[in-house]
């Protein structure tokens, strides 16, 4: 009688951080918009921590007075491309400054001017 019996091997994982729902026509269009130029995007399930993150984007673009549009990127694959696996996140010019909490329109502020200043 043993004691210890041999661990049974748990089924190998997707490689993929998404857990295999993209293919590769998904990560083609997640690499191009995330290779596109200047602009200001919200990277989220469309929630409302997500949604009060565009809020106060949209203040802090307004009260600088920049006319960039913000993009609210809802598709998980191309979120998954940016590297992000807590949302919301912030993209501002291709560059990810904020994931996993919402930032007040005042930091938000502080960040567009330091990148953009």
């Amino acid at each position: 009688m043993s004691l210890f019996g041999k661990k049974q091997e748990e089924p190998k994982k997707s490689e993929c951080c998404c857990g295999g729902a993209c293919n590769g026509e998904t990560m083609e269009k997640a690499e191009a918009a995330k290779a596109s130029g200047a602009s200001v995007k919200v990277l989220g399930s469309g929630c409302a921590k997500c949604n009060a993150l565009e809020a106060a984007a949209k203040e802090a673009l307004a009260e600088l007075g920049m006319d960039t549009s913000i993009d609210h990127v809802t598709d998980f694959s191309e979120i998954a491309a940016w590297g992000v696996m807590t949302t919301p996140a912030l993209v501002v010019d291709g560059k990810v400054v904020s994931f996993g909490k919402v930032l007040k329109k005042d930091e938000v502020k502080t960040i567009l001017q330091k990148l953009r200043g």
